[in-house]
């Protein structure tokens, strides 16, 4: 199965760097140099796993573009390349949907075991599952098989990594998880990273589920220890039919 990346730099030096390492790691790459060239790709049918998105790109800026390919899927796997000063950037790609960032300068090493956890993630969102468990808390459904979010029976668009949080809530309701069990469980505990992506990441999944969420009632902060899934949860597994989707 081929592991497809497109690597969005404009920056000649950086982008070749990219390149071969991957390459050499057996993914199948190519290259955008800006913003409009990765969009029009993706416009033609061009399918990817991964794209790796610069923030500062000439023309259309990373930031919107990540937004517009989160838009097209919840699947896609997006990572960020920043600056080390690029903090607000960094947590601006996240709100718009990316799932993960790496920031320059960086080693072979740590881009390809980022991309290497991110790329499991993307096919393990992508693998058919025929019997699957349907989490239920409050007004929240979860669908093990399809990922699926609904609340009061309307979807809500999530992220993969927005439902590996969610489930990992669901599997340990009312317990405490710290922002170091949620970041090893959603990003791998190989893949040291900052764990202000966790935060970030739960103000994203608030402002999808929550009624108020300044003021959340599901996913609560535990002061000192972490966050905790303040609800009951129930699960039914149900098993697809042969054939066909169920």
């Amino acid at each position: 199965m081929k592991k497809r990346i497109l690597v969005v730099e404009d920056e000649d030096t950086i982008r070749e760097f990219v390149l071969i390492n991957l390459r050499r790691a057996g993914y199948e790459v190519e290259e955008a140099a800006t913003g409009e060239d990765a969009l029009r790709r993706f416009e033609e049918g061009e399918r990817y796993d991964i794209v790796l998105l610069d923030i500062n790109l000439p023309g259309i800026d990373g930031l919107s573009v990540c937004k517009t390919l989160r838009a097209r899927s919840p699947y896609l796997g997006i990572m960020m390349l920043t600056a080390r000063t690029q903090e607000m950037d960094r947590i601006g790609g996240l709100m718009t949907g990316a799932d993960d960032y790496v920031t320059k300068p960086f080693s072979p090493g740590e881009l390809l075991a980022r991309v290497d956890a991110l790329y499991r993630r993307v096919q393990l969102s992508g693998r058919e599952v025929q019997e699957c468990e349907i989490y239920l808390s409050g007004p929240f459904a979860l669908d093990s098989r399809s990922r699926q979010l609904k609340k009061n029976d309307v979807p809500v668009d999530i992220t993969q990594v927005e439902y590996l949080i969610f489930l990992y809530f669901l599997e340990n309701p009312g317990a405490p998880l710290s922002r170091a069990q949620i970041y090893n469980h959603v990003w791998g505990q190989d893949n040291a990273g900052d764990l202000k992506i966790v935060d970030v990441n739960m103000r994203r999944l608030r402002m999808k589920v929550e009624d108020d969420p300044s003021n959340p009632f599901y996913i609560q902060t535990v002061w000192g220890q972490g966050y905790k899934w303040n609800a009951g949860v129930t699960v039914r597994r149900v098993e697809a039919p042969e054939g066909g989707e169920g």
